[in-house]
């Protein structure tokens, strides 16, 4: 996908740290504008850049969606800046300040999004003010990231909370622990989509995940398995994984970091799937999910910074 920087949006934001400043940049697709925020820490450059990939569902820039405010992109991106790290995080297509580009429903594809982040590398890569880039993908985002590594300039890789399992087994799973009676009904329809086919008698009480305007996208999603995609990463890579994680487990971070013989992996205690330290109960977890100013878990920030530093020399 072609794309074209617009004349960069430059301001400062009051709230931010004072060795930090933050930039508004555009980025043009064959759909519509993307906007991100671009934080650059003060002092010599160049200095290494980190390009932030949300994780599912309407999830900005900043970590947060319609149902929840968390802010923890945002607050890894202001911890990493003041650790010297440069940082690039975006709304994704249909998402925030980048609604526009979004497409018809049954027109997005999973690719939409590996594509973008390619487009955002490019960018970086002809930013004289950085030495390397690492990419970091969040949830979801975490596939997003290393798929569009494998075609770009980067020099590390960075999975926070990415699931080991594809989406399609990753479904069948969250249905048979939820309700295994469904499970029957699903898995013909989950296996004609890892097909390539649609399915056009859906069972209403199943209409909302599988209506036919999204299955062309569980299709070119489901098409990737994580494993096999991040074992075609060539550059380091670092798998992060909170142990207080309600939504990936600590068995499919194990997953990513056997599939590829570069990877490290690092668990870290107390911290869940949004990096923000909670208690063991289920209840604490999720209530974390919606209390923007609980900070992010500090062993976060410091694994990251750590890794970035001593392979961008």
């Amino acid at each position: 996908m072609k794309f074209y920087l617009l004349v960069a949006l430059f301001f400062f934001a009051s709230d931010l740290f004072a060795d930090q400043t933050e930039t508004i940049i555009k980025l043009k697709t064959e759909t519509g504008i993307l906007e991100g925020s671009l934080m650059i820490p003060t002092g010599n450059s160049p200095v290494p850049v980190a390009l932030i990939i949300a994780g599912s569902g309407p999830t900005d820039r900043d970590g947060n969606n319609p149902a929840m405010k968390n802010n923890s992109l945002k607050m890894l991106a202001e911890a990493l800046s003041e650790n010297g790290i440069a940082t690039l995080r975006y709304d994704k297509r249909g998402i925030g300040k980048s609604q526009q580009a979004g497409v018809n429903e049954s027109e997005l594809r999973f690719d939409h999004y590996i594509s973008d982040a390619k487009d955002w590398v490019a960018l970086l890569n002809k930013d004289e003010r950085f030495s390397g880039i690492t990419i970091i993908g969040h949830s979801e985002g975490s596939l997003i990231g290393m798929v569009a590594a494998q075609e770009s300039c980067v020099k590390n890789f960075i999975s926070i909370a990415g699931p080991g399992l594809s989406a399609d087994k990753v479904i069948l799973e969250q249905i048979e622990s939820q309700s295994p009676q469904v499970l029957t009904r699903v898995l013909p329809i989950i296996e004609r989509l890892r097909q390539g086919k649609m399915v056009n008698d859906v069972n209403p009480q199943l209409y909302a995940l599988f209506r036919p305007s999204v299955q062309p996208y569980m299709i070119s999603w489901f098409k990737y398995d994580p494993t096999e995609e991040i074992a075609k990463l060539k550059m380091l890579v670092l798998t992060i994984q909170g142990l207080n994680d309600i939504q990936v487990s600590e068995a499919q971070a194990k997953m990513l970091a056997k599939a590829n013989p570069h990877a490290q992996l690092k668990l870290v205690d107390d911290m869940n799937h949004i990096f923000k330290q909670s208690g063991t109960s289920r209840a604490d977890n999720l209530a974390s999910y919606n209390q923007p100013d609980l900070p992010i878990n500090p062993v976060l920030t410091h694994v990251i910074t750590d890794f970035v530093m001593k392979n961008d020399k």
